[in-house]
């Protein structure tokens, strides 16, 4: 069975195995205060790519600031710079879809 998202169960499982940190600030999601911890995020925006290259987990802060803006643009934003999020920080999956 799909989330509310569409993710499969099997996609899912393997998402949460391999995204144990936050994709973008490497946070690990124990470590976030309360209410800010894993959520799902299409790295891409479009949500009818639902693809483990596209599909990851990252903390509440990063995907709230990174909104609707390509991967490319958010890395240039204030957040990403306070954070020292930058493209030799994120994840094997993120860095792929620049």
């Amino acid at each position: 069975m799909a989330n509310r998202w569409g993710i499969p169960e099997w996609l899912e499982d393997e998402v949460r195995n391999r995204d144990l940190v936050c994709i973008y600030c490497q946070r690990p999601f124990s470590s976030q205060p309360p209410g800010a911890g894993a959520s799902w995020e299409h790295i891409i925006n479009d949500a009818s790519i639902v693809t483990r290259d596209n599909i990851a987990l990252c903390c509440r802060g990063c995907n709230a600031s990174k909104g609707q803006k390509t991967l490319a643009d958010w890395l240039k934003s204030p957040y990403c710079r306070a954070k020292d999020i930058t493209e030799d920080t994120l994840s094997p999956v993120a860095k792929k879809a620049l």
